[in-house]
């Protein structure tokens, strides 16, 4: 299943410049899914594939598990990781994340 491309920089573009994307939060649903995260097996792309149908939303995984920070190479091994789930779902959570930052520290 095809998914488009969706754009996470396009909120944080002003006057032709980028602007530093914060840290956001999204809220834990019941419909979420949890992995135990295997360093020699497993990869960001290949989870977003798996559970969205694309190689593109690692960023989006990474967004859902804050305690894990730098690069997916720097997962401990054996860390459970929640996939925010669904995917459209998923995503609107993040945009109303982006909408609600920008209510309270302005655009």
């Amino acid at each position: 299943m095809s998914r488009e491309y969706f754009d996470r920089y396009q909120f944080f573009i002003e006057n032709g410049n980028f602007k530093i994307v914060p840290g956001l939060q999204l809220e834990v649903k019941g419909t979420d899914r949890y992995i135990l995260f295997r360093s020699n097996k497993d990869r960001l792309d290949k989870l977003s594939q798996e559970y969205y149908g694309s190689p593109t939303f690692g960023w989006l995984i990474m967004v859902a598990n804050p305690t894990i920070t730098g690069t997916e190479f720097e997962i401990p091994d054996n860390t459970y990781l929640r996939i925010p789930y669904p995917l459209v779902t998923s995503l609107q959570d993040y945009k109303r994340a982006v909408d609600l930052y920008n209510l309270y520290y302005g655009q």
